[in-house]
């Protein structure tokens, strides 16, 4: 038996394609719905101009047709190929004693199709057809009925002359017409904003799997943009979880040999105690292995980073001039946690990236803002441990010293499989740091705690502090062997 083949149209923006499974099966009809300025009629340009070498047509019943393609050239579209038929109020003749109507009553009532539409489709023999917007058609009808008759009708048609068809409909409220143009459609898109945000979600689709849920995405001046959420199981490779030596000796020893490739540390402390130094210390090696790193620093700009780094020894300018280091500044609030993860995807996927940074945890989720950012960062971390990246996280505590230890303050230590501990003390009228592992899924580690000190030379970690109690706290005490206080 023959098996049917469904070709596929792509929307002209990749990333909605990979929504889509591969974009849109022809010969169908798709409505596109969301309230003013949010997008649906970029994203009609998108599908017309997708393939310049296809017929498009594109209806247009709000704007007209010089309008239209001035507003499109300035967003970088080429409509050249691409014909429109306006229905625009400005390109009717209008009386002043007579209502403006889209179309004469006899072409609503009626079950054909409107003239200049029919001759358009013969005319061009479109592959594409954009209709923006299909709202507007419920004005001109004398009831629900006749505008369901007239809408079914017109998609028929098109789609019969082997065109596949994008409407757009106005969300105005949950009791609008556009709901009822739902059923006529054989798939959905909406577009909303939230929060100065804005997403795509798909809600219907004939015919094929997509992807689920709300999608970020974002309008420029060349367009439409769509990050889909990350989805882990559908990324992975083999790999060996090797070991990632931080090239301190005292440190690889607690560490039992260093990090472990694919795996997700948090290096935890208070401010300033060194998390940054100590994540580019292992950074550096894997860089002199020909490893490519990179760290995604949402606090502290690229240059004072590279300076401070240089400062202590560790040589990042020949790195990022070899192309095996660089840093990347997340400005406040313009990313999405979509576009970010899209960006770490290329930097994967792209470049062969094997160790990303994320500074900090706290300007993660101020930057990017948005609900469920737990659920997203989770999201992150596990495709990178899939594609075999180790990733490091950067957490600030604010208690500098105290009894109340805590990994993270943000209710994700859940993910690390390992986590680093550097903590101040006071001890001899002087303020210390000290490093310790609390936790590595991949096997031992040393417990004691050591001595850590940054210094113009570099990272120093010192022997184990034996011998004294409280140094968590940061009232570290000298106990005797049977474990009395030492005077």
């Amino acid at each position: 038996m023959n098996e049917l083949i469904i070709n596929r149209l792509t929307s002209g923006i990749t990333g909605l394609d990979r929504i889509l499974s591969g974009g849109f099966l022809q010969h169908r009809n798709y409505i596109v719905r969301g309230g003013p300025g949010s997008g649906k009629t970029t994203l009609g340009l998108h599908f017309l101009t997708a393939e310049p070498e296809s017929k498009s047509l594109f209806i247009s019943m709000g704007e007209d047709e010089r309008q239209l393609r001035a507003n499109a050239a300035r967003q970088g579209f080429n409509l050249d190929n691409v014909s429109i038929v306006d229905f625009s109020p400005s390109s009717m003749v209008l009386e002043d004693a007579e209502p403006y109507s889209i179309m004469a009553p006899e072409d609503v009532e009626d079950p054909g199709l409107p003239k200049r539409i029919r001759a358009a489709c013969e005319r061009v023999r479109p592959e594409r057809i954009f209709i923006d917007s299909l709202t507007y058609l419920q004005y001109f009808s004398p009831d629900a009925f006749q505008y369901r008759k007239q809408v079914i009708t017109l998609l028929r048609f098109l789609t019969n002359q082997g065109a596949t068809v994008i409407s757009t409909a106005e969300q105005i409220n949950a009791n609008s017409n556009s709901e009822e143009l739902g059923f006529l459609a054989d798939g959905i898109i909406e577009l909303n904003h939230v929060d100065a945000r804005r997403f795509l979600e798909v809600t219907k689709f004939r015919g094929s799997g997509f992807s689920p849920g709300m999608h970020s995405i974002k309008l420029d001046e060349i367009g439409m943009h769509c990050f889909p959420q990350l989805e882990p199981g559908c990324h992975g490779v083999d790999f060996d979880q090797t070991a990632m030596p931080s090239g301190i000796r005292e440190l690889d020893r607690q560490l039992k040999g260093g990090l472990t490739r694919g795996t997700v540390t948090i290096i935890t402390g208070p401010t300033g105690v060194g998390k940054t130094s100590l994540g580019i210390q292992f950074m550096k090696t894997a860089c002199e292995q020909g490893q490519r790193t990179v760290v995604y620093t949402f606090e502290e700009m690229a240059s004072t980073l590279i300076s401070r780094i240089e400062g202590i020894n560790i040589p990042l300018r020949s790195h990022t001039a070899s192309g095996a280091f660089s840093i990347e500044e997340i400005q406040p609030l313009h990313y999405s946690a979509d576009e970010f993860a899209s960006r770490v995807r290329a930097e994967v996927e792209e470049r062969g990236t094997r160790i990303i940074m994320i500074d900090s945890l706290a300007g993660y989720k101020l930057s990017i803002g948005g609900d469920n950012i737990t659920r997203r960062l989770h999201a992150l971390c596990r495709y990178l441990v899939n594609m075999g990246v180790t990733v490091i996280l950067l957490n600030e505590v604010e208690a500098i010293t105290g009894s109340d230890v805590r990994a993270t303050e943000l209710g994700v230590s859940y993910l690390a499989d390992s986590v680093i501990l550097l903590r101040y003390m006071e001890m001899e009228g002087e303020i210390r740091k000290t490093v310790g592992v609390l936790k590595k899924r991949t096997g031992d580690f040393e417990k004691s705690i050591r001595e850590f000190d940054i210094t113009s030379e570099g990272i120093r970690v010192g022997d184990e502090l034996k011998g004294l109690m409280g140094i968590l706290r940061g009232e570290p005490e000298y106990v005797s062997l049977n474990g009395g206080a030492r005077e």
